[in-house]
């Protein structure tokens, strides 16, 4: 009997001892499961960290599908890369601007953002966006902007370079953040290939050929912007020379100039605002203060190509791609050799989401182009 009772208690103490050792492996294997090497952390951690075009890291949330842009510049390009996500304009749509924009895009609201009519925070909270993208020329002024609209919001803001030159950066950049690089790629290779071209094509135009050109801004005609600021890189890059002889001051907008100043520039040709967006194109073979200048005698005076948005500037965002191959097509035609036409039509279909006719591409370039 005591044989037994000592045989039960030894294989009961077997059996203890195996249940410990199995409890230390489980725990074991089990800690080998949770525990991460500090490579793995940070790489968990940084996995939606992203540096923006100003230097600044930012925090993109797990979804990107709702998007806002501070002003036109980025709201354009966010509409020509990802118009599903698009949260809003910032300002009313003019009926010949709906005109070229899908049906589904054309009445989203208007949040503000553009001109003096600054981003509607209370409109833009109640619409829940998972990101906001400011694509503005990289500055303090501007980099205190986004800051202060990321504190006030409490939503992550990412500054991207409005610079035409960085436009197929940026492009690279709105890729990563909505999580689909390759939707970018096809836009941004054009935008890189455009820009190289018509660098290759205005370095060999001699300096005494360049066309003295002034941009005729405001409802007479009367403003400006001079060499330098981001609203003439178009003339600046296709060669033109821009007959504005002031000093750009910064932060500000474009400026005044007297009729006297004008006529001492007298410039080769002019490109002016068009009449549906409040210039006064039609207005300078009127006036009789312009009939002395070279450019109205000959007949070199010419309206900027508009809808759905300006080819050249206001907004200076990706649609000033196009406004490469068509200023430098008029300036110079034997070196820009393009078919406006066709360029138009490839880029409204491949930015724009919209195929042009033959009767709309007439009407676009009707007064932009030389009869």
């Amino acid at each position: 009997m005591i044989i037994r009772k000592k045989a039960i208690i030894k294989i009961l103490s077997i059996t203890l001892l195996a249940m410990i050792l199995l409890s230390i492996t489980g725990c074991n294997k089990n800690n080998q499961r949770t525990v991460e090497t500090p490579k793995e952390t940070e790489s968990k951690v940084n996995i939606n960290i992203i540096t923006d075009m100003a230097g600044r890291e930012v925090l993109l949330p797990e979804k990107t599908e709702k998007i806002f842009s501070l002003s036109p510049v980025g709201t354009i390009m966010l509409y020509t890369l990802c118009p599903e996500k698009l949260l809003g304009w910032n300002y009313e749509l003019s009926e010949m601007e709906k005109y070229y924009i899908r049906p589904q895009y054309k009445d989203l609201p208007n949040l503000g953002g553009a001109g003096k009519n600054p981003p509607n925070s209370e409109e833009i909270l109640k619409l829940k966006p998972d990101l906001i993208v400011y694509v503005t020329d990289i500055n303090q002024t501007n980099i205190s902007k986004a800051e202060q609209f990321q504190n006030e919001l409490n939503i992550p803001v990412v500054v991207l370079d409005g610079d035409i030159e960085k436009t197929a950066d940026t492009y690279a950049m709105l890729g990563k953040i909505i999580r689909d690089e390759a939707a970018s790629q096809d836009l941004l290779s054009y935008i890189k290939e455009t820009i190289q071209e018509i660098k290759d094509k205005s370095e060999s135009i001699p300096e005494d050929k360049k066309i003295r050109v002034y941009y005729a801004e405001g409802s007479d005609g009367l403003e400006t912007d001079p060499k330098g600021s981001g609203h003439v890189q178009v003339l600046d890059m296709v060669g033109g020379i821009n007959v504005a002889e002031v000093s750009k001051i910064e932060g500000s907008g474009r400026l005044k100039v007297s009729m006297e100043q004008l006529m001492t520039w007298n410039p080769d040709l002019i490109i002016a605002w068009a009449d549906d967006r409040g210039g006064y194109y039609s207005n300078i073979f009127k006036d009789e203060s312009w009939s002395g200048l070279n450019a109205v005698k000959n007949g070199e005076v010419y309206e900027i190509p508009n809808f759905p948005f300006s080819w050249f500037d206001r907004p200076p965002s990706v649609n000033r791609i196009l406004g490469l191959k068509w200023l430098g097509n008029l300036l110079y035609p034997e070196v820009f050799n393009y078919d406006i036409k066709k360029e138009a039509k490839d880029f409204y279909e491949k930015f724009y989401h919209y195929q042009l006719t033959e009767e709309e591409l007439t009407k676009l370039v009707k007064t932009s182009t030389r009869r």
